[in-house]
């Protein structure tokens, strides 16, 4: 097990010689309106770490909490993706700074990009890292890395990548799918983890276990959520546009999981029919 996290400023370190705050931000379907809003309430309460994506149609609203914050641009972590690539590697790489521009348009650099999903095929994977690794390159992405990856996917890069492995893998991970096989293969390779629906959209508060170790440790049921994976070693993203849900999520450095909960919870495991996205093909 991971050592116990002890603040939100903890940090992990990836391969890529930076270091990613461990708690982020999710703004996964953060209507436009609201997401200015909400990235701004979460550097207020502490968060240094926002996760987006092309497909989640709010890169902009992200830049532009972080442009009007007054959090520096350099304390605050910015992820995106590409889920769909263009139809040459050149409009992939040009997609791919656009997300950039949208994001940070005085400096012009995401700290961390990846391949939203493996599922477009072999050879967009290819184009997709590529231009990945031109980014990367030029400085305007700081680590790259992928989501949704399984053994094969990353196996499958070694054949054409000059960065390898991936720095991050960005996967569904709550105690009803640990996806043991590729969370293992990542640590094993040194690619951090990142858990995406962490707090499994508030779908199982109810679930006896995990309310009563609510209850035993006077917190939310997502905060327990939120400290199994950080105790993990993991770097969940949960995901609110609720100002107080935006900063009870935060809260979760007051209480430690012992070992007895831990186990508690591990024993949740469902495997793929736990997912409520999807668990990772490592074929």
């Amino acid at each position: 097990m991971a050592p116990s996290p002890k603040s939100i400023t903890d940090t992990l370190t990836l391969l890529s010689n930076t270091t990613i705050p461990q708690l982020g931000f999710g703004v996964y379907k953060s209507p436009r309106d609201v997401c200015v809003r909400s990235c701004q309430r979460a550097l207020e309460v502490g968060y240094r770490h926002i996760d987006t994506a092309q497909f989640y149609d709010n890169e902009a609203e992200v830049g532009q909490a972080v442009q009007q914050s007054t959090v520096d641009r350099k304390d605050v972590y910015i992820t995106t993706k590409i889920l769909v690539p263009a139809e040459s590697p050149d409009k992939i790489y040009q997609s791919c700074v656009d997300s950039v521009k949208k994001l940070d348009p005085e400096t012009n650099y995401v700290d961390l990009f990846l391949i939203h999903s493996p599922n477009k095929g072999a050879a967009s994977r290819k184009d997709m890292w590529q231009a990945l690794e031109r980014l990367h390159l030029e400085g305007k992405a700081k680590s790259i890395g992928v989501s949704n990856f399984g053994i094969g996917h990353i196996e499958e890069l070694k054949s054409f990548a000059r960065v390898w492995p991936p720095h991050v893998n960005q996967i569904e991970l709550h105690p009803w799918a640990q996806q043991k096989e590729i969370v293992d293969y990542c640590n094993k390779n040194k690619i951090i983890v990142e858990a995406y629906c962490p707090i499994v959209r508030n779908q199982k508060a109810n679930d006896p276990t995990l309310a009563g170790l609510a209850s035993k440790h006077k917190t939310t049921p997502n905060q327990v959520l939120i400290r199994y994976c950080l105790q993990k070693g993991w770097s969940p993203l949960p995901k609110s546009d609720d100002p107080e849900r935006i900063k009870v999520n935060a809260d979760v450095y007051g209480f430690v999981l012992d070992e007895e909960d831990m186990k508690a919870l591990d024993k949740l495991d469902e495997g793929a029919s736990g997912a409520i996205v999807q668990v990772v093909d490592n074929s």
